[in-house]
């Protein structure tokens, strides 16, 4: 059983809904994410998904571009990353908490999908979400990535209709990441109403849990979303308050970390309030 899944048992057991967070690798430096990659736990997040910088963030809004764009600045790669979630796994003594890398597919095909699979196996990683990869193209990574143990987490959307779900949720593991809306992130946010309209319709074909993202801002959002998905997946706002702890200079202030953390509980404490009967 992956991290992700015995997660989200784990969840279902305790009869409430996950955290998921986002945040940019190496915004605004390496050791300040870090510090918040280290705290994240704590804060109440039950899933962690790391960005990796990009140069084309295609479905990217502009907060997480700007965040990639920090992160290129200082030099951050992927062997940087993935030294990142050993030292979480070994440092911090987290074994535990599923770690998730986020971004697009050319990062693995430049280093090769069966090395890129091997090296975030060993690292600690636990899956992947490649936002540009398309059902049709996932054979090129899925054998890889269960050969080493990581779960591909494919992204649905509200046009993802009855005839295109299924072999979306064929490559699908770990969960099922539902995008609410259309577009790039942090531009928009769901309706309530719209979110169950679709979640209802997912479960109606796959048993895998259901994370929905995109737009979430506030406790109260995160909140709403869990009384229908399995887990709320916050990212833009979290990335926003990354860019608010930094001076003048783009250096990371004392208080970044704390506020970043103290942000992060707020939406945890707004998703456990929601009881799974």
């Amino acid at each position: 059983m992956s991290r992700i899944t015995k997660r989200f048992a784990d969840l279902k057991a305790a009869k409430r809904a996950g955290l998921v967070t986002y945040f940019m690798a190496g915004d605004p430096d390496i050791e300040t994410s870090y510090q918040i990659l280290k705290g994240l736990p704590g804060a109440g997040a039950d899933v962690i998904e790391l960005g990796m910088p990009f140069t084309d963030p295609m479905a990217d809004g502009p907060s997480i571009q700007l965040a990639g764009q920090r992160a290129l600045k200082v030099g951050t790669t992927l062997d940087q990353i993935f030294a990142m979630v050993r030292r979480f796994r070994s440092e911090a003594g987290d074994n535990d908490t599923p770690i998730i890398l986020m971004g697009y597919y050319n990062l693995v095909y430049q280093r090769g999908t069966e090395k890129f699979c091997k090296d975030a196996a060993a690292a600690g990683v636990d899956g992947f979400i490649l936002v540009d990869l398309p059902p049709e193209e996932a054979d090129e990574l899925k054998p890889y990535a269960t050969a080493a143990g990581i779960d591909t987490v494919l992204l649905t959307a509200p046009t993802t209709d009855d005839v295109r779900l299924p072999a979306v949720l064929k490559y699908s593991a770990g969960f099922v990441y539902f995008v609410s809306v259309l577009g790039i992130t942090g531009m928009a946010s769901a309706t309530e109403d719209s979110v169950r309209t679709h979640v209802e319709r997912i479960r109606r074909h796959t048993k895998l849990p259901i994370a929905v993202g995109f737009g979430i801002k506030t406790p109260e959002q995160a909140t709403a979303v869990a009384r229908h998905a399995d887990a709320s997946v916050v990212g833009t706002a979290i990335v926003d308050r990354v860019k608010a702890g930094l001076d003048a200079n783009g250096k990371a202030t004392p208080s970044l970390v704390p506020n970043v953390l103290a942000y992060i509980k707020t939406l945890a404490d707004g998703v456990r309030s929601v009881r799974k009967d």
